[in-house]
């Protein structure tokens, strides 16, 4: 009699618990949405976050004066900081350009000549045969740098390891320059051996810049359909489609603005790759228009480099091959290219890098 009794009694807790009524289907999604909320909120602390709505952005949220120097003196202060450090960065350059020559392969002297023969034709049939050396070195230039000194008929495996070879010259300069400015004196072993950690979360943050790359991937795909089917004939039509190209290239520009910053901090230790592209968007607002403005002006510095290097080396190699026979296979020329694109890679990840470190220093300051 005593156990039916002990059954039939409850305690009060239990009562109500079994009086509570249960949540609708409603209700979980909302409080589910109300912690995303509030975990994104902790996660991005508080942030001026510009023209990422329809609400009204004052300019003060996002207009911050930087003490960054001028374009030219950026571009000769990068030049100082590699020809100081270079004992460091000409054993990297010829490693990079032997892994390249021994792995992807260097452009043949037979396609070289190609070039030249196809130059020389062309100069007889308009020019009478009166282009003058100068000239064709420049024309063989423009053909060739397209090229960077490599094989153009690359297999898939091949262009592995050229994409592969790129990403360990950006990770381990930006690892020298990181500690070169700290005051240290790394070697390029050093680097070689550290710099690869965050091998993972760069290429992460590559996905994302392909996802960003996609507007332009539709501009180039429709582009060429519109020219094949033509639809650019009409005027009213190809205004249309003028518009729409210049909305996804500003796009597209306007994303990968801070995506290139966020290539060098996801490089920082501990330093996670969305973390990394967020704090690259705050560190880049009211930035895009001067970074993008030193981008071209660095686009420029990169194409005065080819000119000035390599114009007086395919002078040279012209004399050389006219006046002696048996160096006409010795591939000068694409070697030599294949040295000033592994130097200007090292030069262009130098001057990002530095101006990722102006905009930290001063945010920190």
């Amino acid at each position: 009699m005593a156990k039916t009794i002990s059954k039939k009694t409850s305690s009060p807790e239990k009562s109500l618990r079994a009086k509570k009524p249960s949540k609708s289907f409603s209700d979980q999604l909302r409080q589910k949405y109300q912690n995303l909320r509030a975990k994104w909120r902790k996660f991005r602390g508080k942030k001026a976050n510009p023209h990422r709505s329809f609400r009204r952005s004052y300019r003060e949220d996002y207009v911050r004066e930087t003490k960054a120097p001028g374009l030219l003196s950026h571009a000769m202060t990068t030049f100082q900081l590699i020809f100081k450090h270079w004992r460091t960065f000409l054993p990297m350059i010829l490693a990079m350009t032997f892994a390249y020559i021994i792995l992807v392969g260097l452009m043949s002297e037979d396609l070289y000549q190609q070039f030249q023969d196809s130059i020389d034709t062309t100069s007889a049939e308009l020019a009478n045969g009166e282009i003058g050396n100068f000239a064709k070195a420049g024309l063989l230039l423009i053909s060739t740098i397209t090229t960077g000194g490599l094989d153009t008929g690359m297999s898939e495996v091949q262009v592995v390891f050229m994409l592969l070879l790129f990403l360990i010259m950006w990770l381990v300069t930006i690892y020298l320059m990181r500690h070169f400015l700290a005051g240290g004196h790394p070697k390029f072993r050093d680097g070689l051996y550290n710099a690869l950690s965050p091998l993972i979360s760069t290429l992460l943050v590559f996905v994302v810049i392909f996802i960003q790359a996609i507007p332009l991937l539709l501009v180039v795909i429709t582009y060429s359909a519109a020219l094949n089917t033509g639809f650019l004939d009409t005027p009213f039509y190809a205004l249309v489609y003028f518009i729409f190209a210049v909305l996804m290239i500003m796009t597209t520009i306007y994303l990968l603005s801070s995506s290139l910053i966020a290539l060098v901090a996801v490089t920082a230790p501990g330093m996670y790759p969305m973390r990394a592209l967020f704090s690259a968007s705050d560190l880049m607002a009211g930035h895009r228009t001067k970074f993008i403005i030193r981008v071209f002006y660095l686009i420029v510095v990169v194409a005065l480099i080819y000119v000035i290097v390599m114009t007086p080396i395919i002078l040279l190699d012209l004399l050389m091959k006219s006046a002696w026979e048996w160096i006409y296979g010795v591939p000068i020329v694409p070697f030599c290219l294949l040295i000033v694109t592994c130097f200007v890679f090292i030069y262009a990840t130098t001057y990002i890098y530095r101006y990722y470190r102006y905009l930290l220093d001063y945010q920190e300051k």
